[in-house]
């Protein structure tokens, strides 16, 4: 069984962001500013062990990695930025992680294939989104030169490999254009590099869309149902009060974790090519303010259940096929992390290690 968590890098200041946000914006800005919305609502959440930590600063990045041994996790797939034509963003600390070969980690990249944007009030008080930055797919050559961007790294001995083919993640499969084009052109362009190919995984919270991803040339599917509520009649009924709330009363979508647990693994999951995912909790008010959803009363004995339910449906797969993505290591923004906090410290940690190793033992 491999365990992946992805990884965000957006814990160091850029230039850019800077200029959108704020001189020395990172994450932790809106971690930091993140309001109460309802009497139990855990917010903010405070970073324990590692504090708020600077990503330019290489004896994190290692604890990280001690911290995600611990958990059992195998690799981090680094979010990766490529908006077209070499426009490149957030991309020092993994450049780093490969020049340095520190930490000595597995790790893969997805490649979070979308435009920035914000929202912003006109003085007319409507909302509107203003781009920051657009993702382009200019075509072949840029395709190419994008390749050629990322082959150090899947030369790199800890690149994780599916049939030692580099993994790599599509975050947003319709958004490209001509996105079976893209595939053949780095499958060719590997076996031309000497790599044996390479096994794209394409990224999806919706289950209807398991089909079409697969049909564009992809060999695996990672799907992430934090959006399920979205998606699932049976699920809307029992939300019924939160939306109506959340649509009319400009409060933010609250939802029982324990409630969203229960379908979060369906038994699509069972197939090879699906790759499942292991959610410790969800919160992007501090991203969305009131526009954000919520799953409430996330535990570690409520996360236990899942990782079991997660397990369960992995299990009985071929070894090779044992693939499991952990939905995240550090997204802190969206309340989606693994890292410690002042309220649990480690244990959603010990949790997932501890049955990691129970489960290696079977």
């Amino acid at each position: 069984m491999k365990i992946i968590a992805y990884y965000l890098p957006q814990y160091h200041p850029i230039k850019e962001n800077n200029e959108w946000w704020g001189r020395g914006f990172t994450e932790w800005t809106n971690v930091g500013k993140a309001k109460k919305y309802f009497r139990d609502h855990y917010q903010p959440k405070i970073p324990k062990d590692l504090g708020y930590y600077d990503l330019r600063i290489d004896d994190v990045r290692k604890q990280q990695a001690d911290l995600a041994r611990e958990a059992g996790v195998d690799g981090f797939c680094y979010w990766h930025y490529w908006f077209g034509n070499g426009r490149r963003l957030l991309e020092m600390p993994f450049n780093e992680v490969l020049k340095s070969g520190e930490p000595d980690f597995p790790f893969c990249l997805g490649w979070a294939n979308e435009t920035w944007k914000a929202k912003v009030w006109d003085f007319n008080g409507t909302i509107r989104d203003r781009t920051l930055m657009e993702q382009l797919f200019p075509g072949d050559e840029d395709y190419t030169n994008h390749f050629y961007a990322v082959l150090d790294a899947f030369k790199d001995k800890r690149y994780l490999r599916k049939n030692n083919k580099p993994i790599f993640v599509i975050y947003k499969p319709f958004l490209i254009p001509d996105v079976s084009n893209f595939i053949d052109i780095w499958k060719q362009l590997a076996i031309k590099e000497g790599l044996d190919g390479i096994h794209f995984i394409g990224h999806t919270e919706k289950t209807s869309n398991i089909g079409p991803i697969m049909n564009m040339g992809f060999d695996a599917i990672n799907i992430v149902r934090n959006g399920e509520y979205a998606f699932n009649k049976h699920l809307l009924k029992r939300i019924l009060i939160p939306t109506i709330l959340y649509k009319f009363f400009r409060r933010p979508l609250k939802i029982s974790y324990a409630l969203m647990i229960k379908y979060f693994v369906q038994k699509e999951d069972k197939e090879s090519y699906i790759y499942p995912s292991i959610i410790p909790n969800w919160d992007h008010t501090p991203r969305s303010g009131r526009k954000g959803s919520i799953f409430h009363n996330s535990t570690p004995e409520l996360f236990s259940k899942h990782v079991k339910d997660v397990f369960n449906v992995t299990k009985n797969k071929k070894e090779d096929d044992q693939i499991i993505f952990l939905k995240s290591w550090n997204e802190w923004g969206e309340g989606n992390y693994m890292e410690p906090d002042l309220r649990f410290g480690k244990r959603y940690i010990e949790v997932l290690g501890n049955l990691r190793k129970e489960q290696d033992k079977l």
